[in-house]
C-alpha cells in the first residue's frame, strides 16, 4: 500500500508540474522563440570553439594504461650483452629505489604499497613484445645482446591511487638517459592503435634522409609532452668495406674477385666433406688463426690476377672499417625512415604537434630536400583512414534518416525540424567529456566518443518524431498552432524524459567503471548519455520553437501571396486614363 500510494503521488505532482509549470516554460519559450534560436545556436557555436581551443584533446585510440611499465632498451646492434647488461642493471637500481619510495609512501598514508615485483631481461623483449614467439632468423635486429627490457610490475588499478604514467614519468626522471642508446623508452599502454606520432619519410638518399630524420627528431624534442623520440634507422654490425683501385682494374680485375679471394682467406672455402655417419664433416681452407686475427694480414695478402700473377692486396685495393644496415626498409622501391614518438596527453596530443609541424618546420625542413616526401604511419593513419570512411557513411545515413522522415510525415520542412536535435547531440557529448575530464574519468575524446554521438544521432530523433506526429495530430483538433504545440508538449513530456532519464541511468554503470577492461567503451557511452541528455532538453523546447517558426515563415508567405494577389487584382480593375488632347 505504502508503495502503491508512493507512486500515487509522485504521479500526480508530476502531472502537475507537467501542465503548470512546464506547460508555462514553454509558453515563455515559445513567445520568445527566436531569442530561444540565437541562444541555442550560441551553445553550439561555443562548444564548437572550445573544441576548437584544444581544451578537449583527441587521440585516435584512449589511452589504456595497463598495471606494468616496461622500459625498452635497444642499444646499437652488435653491443656486447655485458655492456647492456650494465645499462639494463641501472634500470633495474632506478627502478628498485622508485617502488621502494613509492611503498613507503602509500604505508605511511594507509595506502596500498603500488609496487608488486620486477623483472629484468637482456637479449631480446619479452615483455613488449607480446610474447608472440622467437623471432624469425632473418629478423637479427629483435634479438641479440644489443637489447635489454626492465618491466615494472604495479597492483591492479582498483587498489592504488597513483596512475601508471606517473610512475613512468617518475621512472623516467630517475633514470635518465642511457650513454649510447639507440632507443629507450617507457611503455604503460595496455592496447595500442600504434605510434602516436609516426612520420615516415621516403626518399633515395639515405644519408639525406638521415639527415632529415635527425633534424625531425629535433625539433620534436623541443615540444614539451613529447617523449620517447626515436626513428627506425639502425646501423648494423661493423664490417669491412673493400674498394678496388684503379691499379687493380688495370690488372683486369673486379671488386667481386677481391672480395671473394678474401673471403676464401679469412673465413675459408669448403674443398672436401667426409661422411661420418649420418653427418657430413666440410674441410675448409684458409689463414691460419694467427693470421686472421688482425687486419695487417690484408694488407700483406696476395691477390691473384686473371694472368695468374700475384699483387699484394694494398696495390689494388684498400680497405675501411664501418658499419653495415641491420635492416633495410622500402616502401614503394624507395628506403625509407621513420621517426616516431609518444605524448603526454595531459600537456598536448599528437594532433597538436603534427599541426604545428605542417604548418612550419616541417615545410622549412623539407625545402633542402625536394627528393624526400613524407606520410603519416601509425595511429596517425589509422585515425586518417577511419575518418575518412566514416564521415561519408555518416553523410549517406542523415540522408535515409531525412528520407525516412520525410515520406509519412508528407513534409520536407518538418524532418529538418525534427533533425534539428541531431547537432545537440554533439554539443551534449562535448559537456559531458568536459565533465568527466573534471573529475578525472576520461582524458579527451577518441575515436569511440565519435561512434556514441553518431549512435545519439540515431536515438535522438525518437523523442523529437514523436513530439512532432503529436503536434501535427493536435493541430488538427481545430486548436491553434501555440496552443497545438504547448498541449503536444506537455502530453509528451513524461514518456520523453523517462526515456532519455532511463537511457542515461542505463550507461551510468559504464560510465563509472573503473577498470581496464570497460575504459574502451566509456567514451562512446559518455557521448550516448549525455548527448541523449541535452537533446531531450532541445527537443522539449527548441523544437516547438521551431515548429512555430515554421509556421510564421508560412503565414508570412501567405501575406504576401494575398497581397501580390491584392495588387493584380486592383491593377486589372483600374481602367487606364486617357490621353489629354
Amino acid at each position: 500500500q505504502r508503495l502503491i500510494s508512493a507512486q500515487a503521488r509522485f504521479a500526480t505532482r508530476m502531472e502537475r508540474f507537467t501542465q503548470t509549470t512546464f506547460r508555462d516554460t514553454v509558453g515563455r519559450v515559445i513567445h520568445w522563440r527566436y531569442t530561444a534560436i540565437a541562444i541555442a545556436f550560441s551553445v553550439l557555436l561555443a562548444i564548437l570553439a572550445i573544441l576548437a581551443s584544444g581544451r578537449v584533446p583527441f587521440s585516435f585510440f584512449p589511452p589504456l594504461e595497463s598495471d606494468r611499465v616496461t622500459a625498452r632498451l635497444t642499444m646499437p646492434l652488435g653491443t656486447s650483452a655485458r655492456v647492456t647488461e650494465q645499462a639494463v642493471m641501472h634500470l633495474e637500481q632506478t627502478a628498485m629505489r622508485l617502488g621502494d619510495r613509492l611503498n613507503r609512501e602509500a604505508e605511511e598514508l594507509g595506502e596500498n604499497p603500488p609496487v608488486e615485483h620486477l623483472l629484468a631481461a637482456v637479449g631480446g623483449h619479452p615483455v613488449s613484445s607480446g610474447g608472440s614467439g622467437p623471432p624469425g632468423p632473418r629478423d637479427a635486429a629483435s634479438r641479440g645482446g644489443h637489447l635489454g627490457e626492465v618491466t615494472l610490475q604495479l597492483v591492479p588499478n582498483q587498489q592504488r591511487e597513483i596512475e601508471t604514467k606517473d610512475v613512468a614519468k617518475l621512472w623516467r626522471e630517475t633514470s635518465g638517459p642511457i650513454a649510447d642508446a639507440t632507443e629507450l623508452s617507457f611503455k604503460t599502454s595496455l592496447f595500442s592503435a600504434g605510434d602516436a606520432i609516426n612520420i615516415q619519410l621516403e626518399g633515395n638518399n639515405l644519408d639525406e634522409l638521415q639527415e632529415v630524420a635527425t633534424s625531425l627528431r629535433e625539433w620534436l624534442h623541443g615540444y614539451s609532452g613529447v617523449i620517447d623520440v626515436a626513428d627506425s634507422f639502425r646501423s648494423g654490425k661493423a664490417e669491412l668495406k673493400l674498394d678496388i683501385l684503379p691499379s687493380g682494374q688495370v690488372l683486369g680485375l673486379t671488386l667481386g674477385d677481391i672480395a671473394r679471394q678474401v673471403r676464401q682467406a679469412f673465413y675459408g672455402d669448403e674443398v672436401q666433406r667426409v661422411q661420418r655417419g649420418r653427418d657430413d664433416v666440410r674441410v675448409m681452407v684458409r689463414y691460419t688463426e694467427a693470421e686472421r686475427r688482425t687486419l695487417d694480414s690484408l694488407a700483406n695478402m696476395r691477390i691473384r690476377t686473371p694472368e695468374g700473377s700475384e699483387v699484394p692486396f694494398a696495390t689494388i685495393g684498400k680497405a675501411e672499417l664501418g658499419r653495415g644496415f641491420s635492416t633495410i626498409r622500402r616502401s614503394n622501391r624507395r628506403r625509407v625512415v621513420n621517426v616516431t614518438a609518444d605524448v603526454d596527453r595531459s600537456k598536448i596530443t599528437a594532433n597538436e604537434v603534427l599541426a604545428d609541424l605542417r604548418d612550419g618546420p616541417l615545410p622549412t625542413l623539407l625545402r633542402d630536400y625536394p627528393q624526400i616526401t613524407t606520410s603519416l604511419e601509425g595511429a596517425q593513419r589509422e585515425q586518417g583512414d577511419a575518418m575518412s570512411s566514416l564521415i561519408p557513411l555518416f553523410g549517406v545515413a542523415l540522408f535515409i534518416i531525412y528520407a525516412l522522415l520525410a515520406i509519412p510525415l508528407r513534409s520536407y520542412s518538418q524532418p529538418l525540424i525534427i533533425m534539428s536535435v541531431i547537432p545537440f547531440a554533439f554539443v551534449g557529448a562535448i559537456i559531458g567529456h568536459l565533465l568527466m575530464m573534471s573529475g578525472g574519468l576520461l582524458q579527451g575524446l577518441a575515436m569511440m566518443s565519435i561512434m556514441g554521438i553518431i549512435a545519439a544521432s540515431g536515438v535522438v530523433v525518437n523523442s523529437s518524431l514523436v513530439l512532432v506526429h503529436t503536434i501535427n495530430a493536435r493541430g488538427d483538433d481545430s486548436l491553434s498552432m501555440r496552443e497545438a504545440v504547448m498541449t503536444a508538449a506537455a502530453s509528451r513530456f513524461r514518456p520523453i524524459v523517462l526515456t532519455s532519464l532511463t537511457t542515461f541511468v542505463g550507461l551510468s554503470p559504464l560510465l563509472l567503471n573503473r577498470s581496464v577492461q570497460a575504459q574502451f567503451l566509456v567514451p562512446m557511452a559518455c557521448s550516448l548519455a549525455f548527448g541523449v541528455v541535452l537533446s531531450t532538453v532541445v527537443t522539449l523546447f527548441i523544437v516547438p520553437c521551431g515548429f512555430v517558426i515554421l509556421e510564421d515563415l508560412r503565414r508570412l508567405r501567405r501575406r504576401r501571396r494575398e497581397k501580390a494577389e491584392a495588387e493584380g487584382d486592383l491593377s486589372a480593375s483600374t481602367p487606364e486614363p486617357r490621353p489629354i488632347p
